[in-house]
């Protein structure tokens, strides 16, 4: 066991909102699973296909995390170079629509706007951080990945990843909670 892992609750991906009841801001985590990465200009599309759908979430992301992340080329026998997290506060637009729609987490960096707190009390779901500037360590708990959808937008593409012991903690839980707050 590492210093990352001691102590940390363990959570498999997708994740059961029963699960995420029982987290708390500043709980360390370890997610393994499905983890979906998509960022600012998937978002837009995604929005657009949402509401062409009558806000039923299309790719199989009902249930799902979605990750803030633009990864980089494959590298070390990895599937990335390197994969951090992105500023959370730029998909702020997006998120309480796709908690409401059936997103149960997001993960990303820095705070979210009140909004963002509010749909995670309606809804009960959680919003994870993960290291900024830890971005080679985390592509080590990459175990693959492929393109969902909007392959022309590089980085910025839906991607179903798998991960294996993917660190995080809880920014804010089901309770409205935030981490920035306990500062």
């Amino acid at each position: 066991m590492n210093a990352i892992d001691s102590g940390a609750i363990r959570l498999a991906l997708p994740l059961e909102r029963a699960a995420l009841a029982g987290l708390h801001a500043g709980d360390t985590c370890l997610l393994t699973g499905p983890l979906y990465t998509l960022r600012d200009a998937g978002h837009v599309r995604l929005m657009t296909e949402l509401e062409a759908a009558d806000g039923t979430l299309p790719y199989g992301l009902d249930g799902q995390a979605i990750f803030y992340a633009g990864p980089t080329p494959s590298a070390a026998g990895r599937p990335f170079g390197a994969v951090g997290p992105t500023t959370a506060s730029r998909m702020d637009f997006a998120a309480p629509t796709l908690h409401r729609a059936g997103v149960v987490a997001t993960v990303g960096k820095g705070r979210r706007n009140p909004e963002v707190r509010a749909a995670c009390i309606e809804t009960g779901s959680v919003y994870f951080v993960a290291c900024g500037g830890a971005a080679a360590y985390l592509a080590k708990c990459v175990a693959s990945s492929e393109t969902v959808a909007y392959g022309d937008l590089g980085t910025e593409a839906l991607r179903r990843i798998e991960v294996v012991d993917f660190p995080v903690f809880v920014g804010i839980d089901v309770r409205g909670n935030d981490v920035y707050d306990l500062i």
